[in-house]
C-alpha cells in the first residue's frame, strides 16, 4: 500500500471509530443485527424522538456504515456491511474481558483485607 493510501485509510479509520463513539448509535447497530428496521421501529425500541434518532442515523449514513431503503412512506436503515457488527462483537468481547479482569482483582484486594 503506498504511504498516500495508507494515510487515508488511517483517516477512514478514524472517522469511522468517531462515527461508532457514541451508545445511541452502538444501540442503533446491535439493533439491526437483526436485519432491516424501519425509522418508526428504531424510535419505538430506544424510546428516542425522531429528530434525535434521525441525527445519528444521519451519520451512520454518511461514514456508510448503514443504508436505506424507501418503501411508500418508510424509510428503512441496514448495516451496508456484516463486517461491522463482527468489529462491534470483537470490541465488545475485549470489552467484557476486562470487565472481568477488573472484577477477580476487586475480588483479590477484598480478601486480602
Amino acid at each position: 500500500m503506498d504511504k498516500n493510501m495508507e494515510e487515508k485509510m488511517y483517516e477512514m479509520h478514524a472517522e469511522v471509530c468517531k462515527s461508532m463513539a457514541n451508545p445511541t448509535r452502538l444501540k442503533i447497530m446491535n439493533l439491526l443485527r437483526e436485519g432491516e428496521k424501519s425509522v418508526e421501529e428504531l424510535k419505538k425500541r430506544l424510546g428516542l424522538p425522531k429528530a434525535n434518532l434521525s441525527q445519528h442515523l444521519s451519520i451512520l449514513r454518511q461514514r456508510r456504515i448503514v443504508s436505506t431503503r424507501r418503501a411508500g412512506l418508510n424509510i428503512y436503515y441496514k448495516v451496508t456491511n456484516p463486517k461491522m457488527i463482527k468489529a462491534c462483537d470483537i470490541l465488545r468481547e475485549v470489552l467484557l474481558e476486562q470487565l472481568q479482569e477488573g472484577e477477580k482483582l476487586a475480588r483479590g484486594i477484598t480478601k486480602k483485607r
